[in-house]
């Protein structure tokens, strides 16, 4: 397996052509996108070649309004490959988006990337998947430009969820809203976001409930609210409850991630910490004082120890 970076004019690497292709942004990796992948894989079998996932960065959308506001992604590109390695693709290819690639119309995509530069012998997208110059082609275009070509075509149908389409934007809406269990169920796994700690105001050691706090997180941060989670540190997953949010006991307004691993002690300043969202417990709320609120944070901490226990 392997990822490579490429211009939409390069040839790819050897042993990633001849193969079935599946194009999308993929953020997330989401349950509709491992089917996808799996619907790949058969078709790859099928062609005797390889099952070649083609994701783009940046997102073409920072391209196409480069002066809107930005919006963190679901994954990292370096997980959204790995995440789509493990969903069973043989090679990822990160297409560098640019003007010229996203002014390609639906025609001189097929020809030039997925004939030419890929040789795909069979091209597999969803229900949704629109492509080329405005977003002018979708799956009934390419069912006739697969077929004029002699190339296998299938269009995949949504996987639903509690009545709904799987969607990237979806698993968005769930996180901000808090409900880390219902993205989960969209992703097929836990999410997970990853942070450096750095120094706060170490208030919590005094307290008996020292903290790590996270910053330069990358990915989408759940909505505010303590939350039961896992922590992986140096190879070890801890059991933990995590506040996302401010400290509003403190007069602090910053949004900041606080994550207390339950029965850790160690200095882990300036190391990476990944954190998995199992359930949220609360909101984030002021208390009269540290007294109040030591009294709540033993409450967090058994109850995120009973949920990971569980879980």
């Amino acid at each position: 397996m392997a990822t490579a970076a490429l211009d939409w004019t390069e040839h790819p690497p050897q042993g990633f052509t001849g193969g079935a292709v599946t194009v999308g942004n993929f953020d997330g990796v989401h349950l509709g996108h491992h089917a996808l992948i799996a619907a790949t894989v058969r078709w790859a079998s099928r062609v005797g070649g390889p099952a070649v996932a083609v994701t783009f960065d940046p997102p073409p959308y920072q391209v196409l309004f480069p002066t809107a506001p930005s919006r963190p992604p679901l994954t990292t590109l370096h997980d959204r490959a790995d995440l789509l390695h493990a969903a069973g693709a043989d090679h990822v290819i990160v297409l560098r988006t640019t003007p010229e690639l996203l002014a390609l119309t639906p025609d001189a995509f097929f020809r030039d990337i997925l004939s030419r530069q890929l040789g795909a012998r069979a091209v597999i997208e969803g229900y949704d998947f629109r492509f080329g110059r405005s977003r002018a082609g979708d799956t009934a275009t390419l069912r006739v430009l697969c077929a004029a070509a002699g190339v296998g075509f299938e269009e995949v149908p949504p996987v639903a969820v509690d009545g709904e389409p799987v969607s990237s934007s979806r698993v968005r809406a769930a996180l901000v809203a808090g409900d880390v269990a219902a993205a989960a169920a969209l992703l097929g796994r836990a999410y997970r976001v990853a942070g450096l700690v750095v120094t706060g105001a170490r208030r919590g050691r005094t307290i008996g409930f020292p903290t790590a706090n996270l910053e330069d997180v990358p990915t989408v941060l759940p909505g505010n609210g303590v939350y039961a989670v896992r922590a992986m540190v140096d190879g070890t997953m801890w059991p933990a409850a995590a506040n996302v949010g401010p400290n509003p006991t403190f007069g602090e307004d910053a949004r900041k991630v606080e994550v207390h691993l339950i029965g850790f002690s160690g200095d882990i300043y300036g190391k990476s910490v990944e954190v998995e969202f199992v359930i949220r417990l609360r909101d984030t709320r002021p208390f009269a004082g540290v007294d109040e609120l030591v009294g709540q944070l033993r409450q967090d901490v058994e109850a995120a120890r009973r949920v990971l226990g569980a879980w």
